[in-house]
């Protein structure tokens, strides 16, 4: 008998052994799943139990959890939360939640509108989208990079007021935040704002595209303290912009936000073409048209693209050599 002849025997007893050990893993990766999926089902009850002991009337409905075996997804028919004491209230559609067994470590959440919400000294807001996504990783103590991407935003005033106000629609719009050791990076942009006359008091804005990056100090150790505002925090704005066709301005540089809620600031102002600027505050501000129009015919003397320090001290501000007034502390 050959050599090759006595080792297809052997491989043939090797076989049965694989497909135990497969078996086994298989096994072993299902008993993991439905031991996750109930402790995620026990959590949340347990969360809205908690939460309904301190007075706050939350519910997840109609939870459940699916997509065994290749992704483990958190399901609701519509999320809702009540707190009478603070007078915050939300409503929500459907939420999916789900990590892939491919890449386990990010959370795809997927949120249907509309989103309804009372708060206290606002009024009444509904808001609604055509899709909505949020990505975050989970990697770390807290999420890591998390992206939000949501196309045909919309808001108004809510439906069940007598006379609905319709507000704004943005075409596109993507925000990411992530950790850079104890600091908070966003970068931002959005696409055809278009905010209504009547949430402008009648004035007429024209479509702005926007887009941003700026860096929040110690961002992570602000957000594990859940923080009721931003006092005492210091921030680094590479570029703020707001733009309507030609004409834009940007703002950058260091600020900050002392414990009394004054803003210190060492800006610089960037204006793309000043007279198209001037063009839409003017339409804007109609009864200020004539004095914005001088001021930027004489910023136009500067060039297609001028550039102003913006300095602030102590909530102070000035433009330049031109005193602008006092910012009100923040809260």
């Amino acid at each position: 008998m050959t050599s090759s002849d006595e080792a297809q025997p052997k491989r043939r007893r090797g076989l049965p052994w694989l497909l135990i050990f497969l078996a086994a893993l298989f096994g072993l990766y299902s008993a993991g799943w439905f031991y996750l999926a109930d402790r995620i089902r026990d959590e949340a009850r347990q969360m809205i139990a908690d939460l309904s002991g301190r007075g706050v009337r939350s519910d997840c409905a109609r939870l459940r959890v699916e997509g065994y075996p290749l992704k483990l997804a958190v399901l609701c028919n519509g999320l809702a939360y009540q707190d009478d004491a603070k007078g915050i209230a939300a409503t929500t559609g459907a939420l999916e939640a789900s990590t892939s067994i491919f890449n386990p470590l990010v959370a795809d959440v997927t949120m249907r509108g509309p989103l309804r919400m009372l708060a206290p000294g606002l009024a009444p807001l509904w808001l609604d989208w055509d899709q909505l996504d949020i990505r975050a990783g989970l990697w770390r103590s807290m999420p890591g990079q998390m992206t939000l991407t949501a196309q045909g935003l919309s808001g108004q005033t809510d439906p069940d007021d007598n006379e609905p106000v319709p507000l704004f629609n943005v075409t596109d719009l993507a925000l990411d935040l992530w950790p850079d050791g104890d600091d908070l990076l966003y970068r931002g942009s959005f696409a055809e704002l278009d905010i209504t006359a009547d949430a402008l008091e009648g004035r007429n804005l024209p479509s702005l595209d926007g887009a941003g990056e700026a860096r929040l100090k110690n961002g992570v150790t602000l957000l594990r303290a859940n923080p009721r505002s931003l006092r005492g925090h210091a921030f680094d704005i590479t570029r703020l912009q707001l733009s309507s066709g030609e004409a834009a301005i940007s703002v950058s540089g260091p600020a900050s936000i002392d414990e009394d809620g004054l803003i210190d600031g060492d800006l610089m102002i960037r204006v793309t073409n000043p007279e198209a600027v001037a063009e839409v505050l003017a339409t804007a501000i109609p009864e200020q048209a004539r004095q914005i129009r001088q001021g930027f015919g004489a910023l136009a003397m500067m060039g297609k693209q001028p550039a102003l320090p913006l300095r602030i001290v102590k909530g102070a501000a000035t433009l330049g050599f031109i005193p602008l007034g006092r910012i009100e502390p923040l809260d």
